[in-house]
């Protein structure tokens, strides 16, 4: 089974208050294993669009990553991103070389 990635490109408006969503996501993150592999950080914009800040998570299946964004934890924890954040979230599957 592939692994998934949630990819989250993110403008922080309010960053006295973002760490509020960090602490509120965790318990989800944690139930459901993520593992930050990008969690901010240098860049360089190359082409396209970007945001200030950029993450990738690894989960151990789409069906983690997709349970881990619609629980109840998570939910919790993107009011507040929504109110004091802009972001771009996908979910996509890895690929495994055959």
């Amino acid at each position: 089974m592939p692994k998934a990635y949630w990819i989250a490109r993110v403008d922080v408006h309010d960053p006295e208050r973002y760490p509020d969503y960090v602490t509120t996501a965790a318990p989800a993150m944690q139930r459901f294993g993520a593992r930050f592999l990008v969690r901010g950080g240098p860049f360089q914009a190359l082409e396209g669009s970007s945001r200030t800040r950029n993450v990738v998570i690894e989960f151990a299946s789409m069906e983690d990553a997709m349970a881990c964004y619609n629980s109840v934890e998570y939910q919790a924890a993107k009011a507040i991103r929504e109110v004091v954040s802009e972001a771009d979230i996908v979910i996509v599957e890895g690929h495994e070389p055959s």
